[in-house]
């Protein structure tokens, strides 16, 4: 548990100063529009164009572009926005257990929830003291069909930050309610748009155990001194720190920071798994990389009344 973290953020939101001025281009901004579904969506905006699209469906990222308009997220073209199915593509969070490592649907339920905006966080999504950045909180409570199959009681809080510097950040917070303990595990699971999978490669993962899904989640050791991709992968590396996806073919580098996320989570499904994707098309596995910020092999546990938070910064910069 990253309780120093839950302190910080409470802090942080105690001292929060509204700002009214809501065209100033020195700011931000938020925007709620509806989808063609009518489905709830916020759009972050920071001061230098920037932007972030967030649905409520499922909590999820779905577009994360850079001042240039350049997507940075990947989306299948055959992605369903709407219940019941998850959204392919973005930045879905698996809750409360990742892929079929327990007795709940894959990857838990929350990708499949209408979430709410947290009117009851103090900041204003822009403040005095950062300017330039745009900012919203969402939070999801169990449902009674979610308490029938799970029998615990949680609070989700996330915050979405869009920050001036075009960081895309994921603040999240887990609450027990329950009165008994409560077990989860929790992933930010991140499509990145990619020029060619055959292109990249991801570094910060070397001599690191990992945990093939491929295998019988077999555990192996990282032997090469970066990650490349020739065939399908389905990993979790352990006790990591903050890794790098390089894009020789687009000519960038997307940074993975990260705080109480200990694992990461590595997938591409290759063409054959591709093919049997239902929403997503043949030849889409080329274009997209799954690297994520994740608490997987020891899962987390809560008294009653505990918190653990977690945090995803990513960005990205021009490569050579």
């Amino acid at each position: 548990m990253v309780l120093s973290l839950v302190e910080i953020e409470k802090n942080n939101m105690t001292h929060c100063e509204e700002v009214d001025v809501l065209d100033d281009v020195r700011y931000g901004s938020v925007e709620m529009v509806k989808d063609r579904h009518g489905i709830d969506q916020v759009i972050l905006r920071n001061a230098r164009g920037a932007t972030a699209r967030i649905s409520l469906y499922g909590g999820q990222v779905l577009s994360w572009k850079n001042e240039q308009g350049e997507e940075l997220l990947f989306i299948s073209s055959k992605a369903v926005f709407k219940p019941p199915m998850a959204i392919r593509g973005g930045i879905p969070i698996c809750f409360p257990q990742f892929g079929g490592r327990g007795l709940l649907e894959q990857h838990g339920f929350a990708r499949n929830r209408m979430w709410a905006v947290d009117n009851e966080q103090p900041c204003s999504p822009r403040s005095k003291k950062t300017p330039g950045q745009a900012s919203t909180d969402l939070v999801l409570q169990p449902s009674s069909e979610d308490i029938s199959s799970w029998p615990n009681k949680f609070e989700i809080r996330l915050r979405v930050t869009l920050s001036e510097e075009g960081h895309l950040i994921l603040r999240s917070h887990v609450k027990n309610t329950n009165g008994k303990p409560l077990s989860f595990s929790i992933a930010f699971r991140t499509y990145f748009a990619i020029s060619d999978i055959s292109e990249v490669r991801v570094e910060g993962l070397e001599m690191l155990d990992y945990l093939d899904s491929l295998k019988d989640r077999e555990r192996f050791t990282e032997q090469g001194d970066a990650l490349t991709f020739e065939s399908e992968i389905d990993r979790v590396y352990l006790s990591t720190s903050d890794v790098a996806l390089f894009d020789h073919g687009s000519k960038r580098t997307f940074q993975i920071r990260k705080q109480g996320l200990p694992d990461v989570a590595v997938w591409n499904p290759w063409d054959k798994k591709a093919k049997a994707i239902s929403d997503l098309g043949d030849d889409e596995y080329k274009e997209m990389l799954c690297v994520d910020g994740a608490v997987i092999e020891k899962p987390i546990t809560l008294k009653p009344g505990e918190e653990w938070a977690g945090l995803l910064d990513l960005s990205v910069l021009s490569s050579c």
